[in-house]
């Protein structure tokens, strides 16, 4: 009878794992699942961390939040945080917000945001004020990423000197090759975006996103910053332009992806970075 119960119970839970509907997957590169502990703690050795998402899914934002919060534990005022979201010309009224001087209302009627800057963004921006840490803008202004995508980077050889400021040193460096700027011109097809300028847009924020990082990513700290999975996937991107800035950086990239199954990382997203996040395809979106 004993036996008997046991194996019942056995049943039971085996019936209750197996109904579970877990909202996220953590893997390594190689296809191992892992902890969220064991990404803090590779992630609190690493110089630079980039944390890529796919920008409407609601646990990548979620998952952005608490590796703040837990690094902030391990690192306190020795963590930066920085974002694709976040243009270089809005350093100023982002700094203001951080030092109490600007109110919400104000802040999010000057500073262009995105659309889903309240649910997505806005808590990672208030968990930095509450904590005293910096906040960088790390991106182009979108009005020069536009004139690249018109003119190349030529365009940008006309800006005067204080427009300048807000872009990566000129000349950009450039590999055409790179697989990730291919694909973008390949996933465009016949469109009418299509345009070999079109990868030289996505290449400026790349440079600029890390050039910013590589001016506040000092000796000792840790920089964290969140982008779309596609600026780091495959450690080029914004890593093939820290790398020629910084040789030495220790970077560790994260990736976001959806499938249908979680349960094994799919041979396509295996190797994207050091860490693979896989939801649902299934997950409800935030926009």
């Amino acid at each position: 009878m004993k036996k008997l119960l046991i194996l019942f119970l056995g049943f039971i839970l085996m019936a209750s794992m197996t109904s579970d509907m877990p909202a996220y997957v953590i893997y390594n590169a190689k296809g191992k699942s892992v902890d969220f502990d064991k990404l803090v703690k590779e992630a609190s050795g690493a110089d630079v961390i980039l944390f890529g998402e796919l920008h409407n899914n609601p646990i990548s934002h979620w998952l952005q939040l608490e590796l703040t919060r837990s690094l902030y534990k391990l690192k306190g005022d020795k963590l930066v945080l920085g974002a694709e979201m976040f243009e270089a010309d809005n350093a100023l009224i982002i700094k203001e917000f951080l030092e109490g001087k600007v109110k919400d209302k104000n802040f999010e009627a000057e500073a262009r945001l995105w659309p889903n800057y309240k649910t997505d963004y806005k808590p990672l921006l208030t968990f930095a004020r509450d904590s005293s840490l910096a906040f960088i803008a790390t991106n182009i202004p979108r009005r020069y990423a536009s004139l690249v995508n018109r003119e190349g980077f030529e365009g940008l050889d006309s800006l005067d000197a204080e427009a300048k400021r807000f872009i990566a040193p000129l000349p950009i460096a450039y590999d055409p090759e790179l697989p990730g700027y291919k694909g973008m011109l390949e996933m465009m097809g016949s469109s009418s975006h299509a345009n070999e300028n079109l990868p030289k847009a996505q290449a400026v924020k790349d440079a600029t996103m890390a050039y910013f990082i590589s001016q506040n990513a000092k000796a000792g700290t840790t920089f964290i910053h969140f982008h779309g999975t596609y600026h780091s996937d495959n450690f080029e991107g914004i890593v093939w332009y820290l790398k020629r800035l910084n040789p030495d950086l220790k970077i560790l990239t994260i990736n976001s992806s959806e499938q249908e199954n979680t349960g094994t990382l799919l041979e396509e997203n295996e190797g994207k970075a050091d860490f693979i996040i896989v939801t649902p395809s299934t997950m409800t979106t935030t926009h």
